[in-house]
Order: C-alpha cells, then structure tokens, then sequence
C-alpha cells in the first residue's frame, strides 16, 4: 500500500465483535483507525450495527455513540424482533444492503477498500468493486475452528487480513478491560469500549 494509497473502511460491527471475541480480544477503535491511517489516505471509516431501539438501555450506544465522534461514520438501524419456529423470540439486525450501497458509492473515490468481514454473501459485492478497478481486502480470521471467513470471501479478496495478526496492533490492553455488562449503568465507559453484544445475524 503506497502511502498516496485512498482508503475506505466498512466495518460489520456483529461479525466483527463476533470474531474478536472468538479470538478472545477487545478491539481498540482509536487504535484501529492509526493503523489504516498509516497505511494510506483514509478517507472514510464506516461502522455498520443495527440497534435495539425499545431498550431504555443498550450495551452497544456508548461504543457507537464514541465512535460518532472519533472519525468513524456509523449507519445504524433498528432491529427487528421475531419468534422462530420453535417459538423463541429473536432479534434480527442485518446491515448487509446499506454496507453494500455505500460501498458501491465509494469504490469511485477510493484504491482499496477495507471489508471487516466474514460473510460469504459479500462475495458478489466484492467483485462488483473490483470491476470497478478498485482492490480489496478482507479483515476476518481463519484463525478458529471453524473459521469466521466463508471461503468463497476469501477467495475473491485481493489481499486477505487475518485479524489475529492484528492483535497487537489494534488490541485493547487487558488490564483496560472495562467493568461487565452488569455494572454499565453505574460505570463510565471507556471511550473505545468494545460492545459487549451485537444483535443475531440471520
């Protein structure tokens, strides 16, 4: 990556957390964003997550809510509640089409795009881009059993990411691991905090 390089970042927050928390580490978005920085022009960071918008209270707002204001652009929508055929309720909260609609848009004023991701349904978005003459990588892990990448992803990507490899650069430092889900009311959140739940992708 030349350091003229235009970057753009679009982050699935569910997989993203998804696969952090597989490989047993809190991601630290301050540091995350000097990492791409470094790399490149960046000109946008996206953050996708679907919220629960009937909560008094959700895990997930102080992240997003920081994130708002510390150079990432964040999409958000609420979910949406189901019951299942066994009767469990659900909560649905998809970000695949609007990630995909400003990836498309994007891919005209970038050279790579970044995709925080591991969702085989993003292939055919891949190659649209790249049509386009645009590079991409894809940041997941094959790093757990079974891997958080669909192969097909992989395989389509001009450069892949292991996020494992990324650990020590974009790793929240343990002993900064903020208080449990229990003591947030009562807690201040670390600026960069790690959500503590994303909403079910089906």
């Amino acid at each position: 990556m030349s350091t003229l390089e235009r970057i753009a970042l679009f982050i699935d927050g569910a997989n993203l957390y998804a696969s952090a928390k597989a490989l047993g580490f809190d991601i630290d978005y301050k540091r995350l964003l000097k990492e791409f920085q470094a790399k490149g022009r960046l000109i946008r960071a996206f953050y996708y997550t679907a919220l629960v918008d009937d909560q008094e209270y959700s895990s997930i707002r102080p992240l997003v809510d920081w994130l708002d204001y510390n150079g990432y652009s964040v999409v958000t929508k609420p979910t949406k509640e189901f019951v299942d055929s066994t009767g469990r309720r659900k909560v649905k909260g998809n970000m695949d089409i609007e990630l995909a609609v400003d990836a498309m848009e994007m891919a005209e004023h970038a050279d790579l795009l970044v995709l925080f991701s591991g969702d085989g349904d993003f292939r055919s978005l891949v190659e649209a881009i790249q049509r386009k003459g645009v590079r991409v990588a894809v940041v997941s892990t094959i790093s757990t059993q079974p891997p958080m990448v669909a192969d097909e992803l992989r395989r389509q990507a001009d450069e892949f990411i292991d996020l494992a490899q990324l650990i020590q650069r974009i790793g929240r430092d343990p002993a900064e691991r903020p208080v449990r889900a229990e003591n947030h009311r009562r807690a201040q959140f670390a600026p960069v905090q790690q959500p503590v739940e994303e909403p079910v992708r089906e």
